[in-house]
C-alpha cells in the first residue's frame, strides 16, 4: 500500500463541518494557536497530535449498530451499508476501504492495543416515524438511541459496540449545515443507562450539499472561481458525501472514543482529530480546494477506494502517526 504526504491547505468554510466532538454547541473556538496554524496542518513539524491516555476501540470485532432515523430510500441506504461492510473485507482490489482503515488501525492506547482492523455491521434499526421530530438537538441524538435500546431494537453493547445515528433527508439537527455535518461523542448514563461511543451524520442532499457533500457539490465562492464539482461514484451527491463524513467520524470515533485519546490542541471540547487534520484531501496533492489526484471511471465518476460488490467510494485521507502526514491508499507517489 503506497502512502504519501499531502501538504494540506484547509478549505475555508469546510474546516469545521465534520469535526465537532461535543454534543453541545461550541462555546469557544478551541486553541487559538492551533487555529492560527491551520494552513500548515500537512506539516509534521507543526502538528501536535498527542495521546491523552484514554482507550481506543480495540475490541475485535468492532461491532457497529446503525439507527436509520427518518424515512430512508433503500437505494440511499445501500451504498452506506456496503461501505460499512467493506471496512474489513479483504476481497476488493486495492486501493480498498480496508486499506484506508489500516491507517486508523495504526493508533494504539496505553495498553498497547491498536484500533481493531475487524469491523462488523452487527445490527440495524429504523425510526421511520422520526419519533422525536424532524428538528433535533444534539442531546436528542442520545435520546433517540436511549429509546431504541430501551425498546430492544438495538442492544446496549458495552464491550466492543459503537453506534451510528444517520438522519434522513428532511431531518434537521442542531448546528447541521451551519457548523457540523456530523459529530461523535459518548452517551451519558443518565440518558441512555450506559456509556456508549456513537456518531451522528446527516444526509445533506436538498439541504446543504454545498457544505457537507464536498467535493460532489461546491460552495458558491468555489464555483465562481471556475472549480468544478466531482461526479459522485454512487450517483448521489448527498449519499456519497455522507459516506465520506461517516468515514471521517468512524476513524475519529475509533481513535478518540471518550475524547481522551488521540487529538491535537489543548481543548478536549473542540479537539482536532486524525480526520480533521486531513479535511478536504482525497489524493496526492490535495488541499486548498483541490481534492487531489483521484481515479475517474468511464462514466466520469470520481473515487479513491474499492468496496464490496464492485462499489467505489471517495473518502478523505487520515493522519498517520508513523508518517506524521496525511496518507491514503490511492497515493500516487
Amino acid at each position: 500500500m503506497a502512502l504519501a504526504a499531502a501538504v494540506l491547505l484547509l478549505l475555508p468554510g469546510i474546516l469545521f463541518t465534520a469535526m465537532a466532538a461535543t454534543p453541545y454547541p461550541h462555546g469557544r473556538g478551541g486553541d487559538p494557536l492551533l487555529g492560527a496554524s491551520k494552513k500548515y496542518e500537512g506539516s509534521s513539524d507543526l502538528v501536535d497530535l498527542r495521546y491523552h491516555m484514554g482507550p481506543v476501540l480495540s475490541a475485535a470485532p468492532l461491532r457497529l449498530y446503525v439507527l436509520w432515523y427518518g424515512r430512508w430510500d433503500p437505494a440511499h441506504q445501500a451504498p452506506v451499508r456496503d461501505f460499512l461492510l467493506s471496512i474489513s473485507d479483504p476481497s476488493p482490489p486495492r486501493p480498498s476501504v480496508a486499506d484506508w482503515w489500516a491507517t486508523a488501525a495504526l493508533y494504539a492506547d496505553q495498553t498497547l492495543a491498536n484500533v481493531t482492523r475487524r469491523v462488523a455491521l452487527a445490527g440495524e434499526a429504523a425510526d421511520e416515524s422520526a419519533s422525536l421530530g424532524r428538528s433535533l438537538s444534539r442531546l436528542d441524538i442520545q435520546r433517540v438511541l436511549a429509546s431504541t435500546v430501551a425498546a430492544g431494537h438495538l442492544p446496549a453493547d458495552t464491550r466492543g459496540g459503537a453506534y451510528l445515528v444517520l438522519t434522513a433527508p428532511g431531518v434537521g439537527v442542531q448546528d447541521f449545515c451551519r457548523a457540523v455535518c456530523g459529530f461523535h461523542y459518548f452517551t451519558f448514563p443518565s440518558l441512555v443507562g450506559h456509556t456508549l461511543p456513537y456518531a451522528w451524520v446527516g444526509h445533506s442532499g436538498g439541504r446543504c450539499a454545498d457544505v457537507c457533500a464536498y467535493p460532489f457539490a461546491l460552495p458558491s465562492y468555489m464555483s465562481r472561481s471556475g472549480m468544478a464539482a466531482l461526479r459522485p461514484p454512487n450517483g448521489d451527491a448527498g449519499v456519497d458525501g455522507m459516506v465520506s463524513v461517516i468515514a471521517h467520524e468512524l476513524a475519529e470515533l475509533a481513535t478518540n472514543p471518550l475524547i481522551n485519546a488521540w487529538y491535537a490542541g489543548e481543548d478536549p471540547t473542540a479537539p482536532t482529530e486524525i480526520a480533521d487534520l486531513c479535511e478536504g484531501v482525497y489524493g496526492t496533492g490535495g488541499g486548498g480546494g483541490y481534492a487531489g489526484k483521484v481515479a475517474v471511471d468511464k462514466q466520469g465518476r470520481s473515487w479513491n477506494v474499492n468496496g464490496r460488490k464492485g462499489r467505489k467510494f471517495l473518502v478523505q485521507w487520515l493522519w498517520s502517526p508513523e508518517a506524521k502526514a496525511c496518507v491514503g491508499p490511492n497515493a500516487s507517489d
